[in-house]
């Protein structure tokens, strides 16, 4: 695709629509659903970033303040309180990432079920038509790759995010912890 085609999707968004209606109807009803998993996962991707950068960070120096409040820090109840203030902090950065990971897992499988049902299409049209003609099995091969390379996609899209928040979110608690500190 040339730059002037880029540019001309770009400022005719119309047509844009059309290639992704294009592209979704040539996958089948697989990829239909490949894409709205796709859309919560981006969904669930963007929350879980939006919170490490903005909310995790008001978390973090509440809980801090709240710390620093205290007359005492080497009583076993303040290493207590220090503890749940850590586990509250993992628990909240780890939200919605199961969810991630089980979408990422889930595309190749939903990819698998458009080859599938790609390749029904194509024993259909064979039973049909009694002969191998490879126009009338076209639309069903492109049904069963299609799905197959959309999950593979989204997948390998996903694990790349998934490991960063899960990095993001471990190194943010550490933060916390060594933040948290107990000497007086």
């Amino acid at each position: 695709m040339e730059f002037s085609e880029i540019l001309w999707l770009f400022l005719n968004p119309f047509e844009a629509v059309r290639g992704v209606r294009d592209f979704l109807e040539l996958g089948g009803n697989v990829l239909v659903i490949i894409m709205l998993a796709t859309l919560v996962l981006w969904a669930l991707i963007y929350e879980r970033y939006s919170f490490l950068r903005r909310d995790f960070e008001q978390l973090k120096q509440r809980r801090l303040a709240e710390w620093q409040a205290r007359s005492e820090h080497k009583s076993w109840n303040a290493r207590r309180i220090r503890e749940m203030i850590i586990s509250d902090a993992k628990l909240k950065t780890s939200a919605n990432l199961s969810y991630i990971k089980v979408l990422v897992a889930l595309a190749p499988f939903l990819g698998l079920l458009g080859t599938v049902t790609g390749m029904i299409e194509v024993f259909d049209v064979m039973a049909v038509t009694g002969s191998g003609n490879a126009r009338a099995m076209a639309a069903g091969i492109s049904k069963a790759t299609l799905p197959t390379m959309a999950g593979m996609v989204v997948a390998l899209s996903g694990l790349f995010f998934t490991s960063s928040l899960e990095r993001k979110a471990e190194w943010s608690v550490e933060q916390l912890e060594d933040q948290l500190e107990l000497a007086d």
